[in-house]
């Protein structure tokens, strides 16, 4: 799918997330909930690192296109040491190793270290990462032909006023996790879930997705799952948009609404 795709369906899923927690008796504080759907907006573009034409190689200008060149090299590398008898060797590693979920897992628990670890300020990086890709990927019209200058600051100050706003007793910072010293530990978690969102999206599409990686699915360990070959589209197709996209903001919306206690 593309970026615009993606980032609805991470906020969708983290609102749906939302909407289970207080169905559950866990409900989230407003901020946690708003918090959470952005950030798993902005994750869900992340997986496209290993690509230097995707919609997160612009979001940091030079920063984020040589990491996008990085990742490339790593994920293509990772794939040729790995691969299975039946498989090709590759140059380049676009939907490889960022589309798994081990890379999903790994990226949630290091963001939540950082924010557990290096305190307000990597709680404020973390958030400005994420608000950064969220406008990028929600308002991609307006970003492409916005200044980069501006969507960065639009991305630092709803990062410093969602962490003010958090930091405030019964606001959220330990939503979920309550121990001492655990505080914003959960903001690996829609981190996680924007990535394997993502994964999910790529799997609907013609060339699917190898996420179970490094399970062996046929003799291949980097099986490219997908729904039956009769239902999926081209990345940009027409039911991406006209079909998939309003049925993320119908789905995200229904969610909000339960999360916040105002449907059943």
């Amino acid at each position: 799918m593309m970026g615009p795709a993606h980032s609805l369906s991470g906020a969708a899923a983290w609102l749906g997330v939302g909407a289970a927690a207080s169905a559950l008796d866990h409900p989230m504080p407003w901020p946690v909930l708003v918090a959470g759907a952005l950030i798993c907006s902005g994750a869900a573009l992340a997986p496209d690192l290993d690509q230097k034409s995707a919609t997160i190689s612009r979001a940091f200008g030079p920063i984020s296109r040589g990491l996008c060149g990085v990742i490339d090299k790593l994920s293509e590398t990772v794939y040729n040491a790995t691969r299975g008898q039946g498989e090709r060797r590759r140059s380049g590693g676009h939907r490889t190793l960022t589309h798994t979920w081990p890379w999903a897992v790994f990226i949630g628990a290091g963001f939540s270290a950082a924010a557990v670890f290096g305190g307000r300020w990597a709680v404020l990086v973390i958030l400005f990462i994420h608000m950064v890709l969220a406008v990028e990927g929600l308002l991609w019209r307006a970003a492409r032909v916005s200044s980069d200058v501006l969507v960065w600051l639009l991305g630092a100050a709803t990062a410093w006023i969602l962490a003010g706003i958090m930091d405030k007793p019964g606001n959220g910072s330990d939503w979920l996790f309550t121990g001492e010293g655990q505080d914003y530990l959960w903001l690996g978690l829609p981190i996680v879930l924007g990535a394997l969102v993502h994964s999910i999206g790529d799997a609907l599409t013609i060339s699917g997705c190898p996420i179970l990686w490094p399970l062996p699915i046929a003799g291949k360990r980097w099986y490219p799952l997908g729904t039956p070959r009769f239902l999926r589209f081209r990345a940009g197709a027409w039911v991406e948009t006209a079909v998939l996209m309003p049925l993320f903001m119908l789905l995200g919306g229904a969610g909000a609404l339960s999360a916040l206690g105002v449907l059943g």
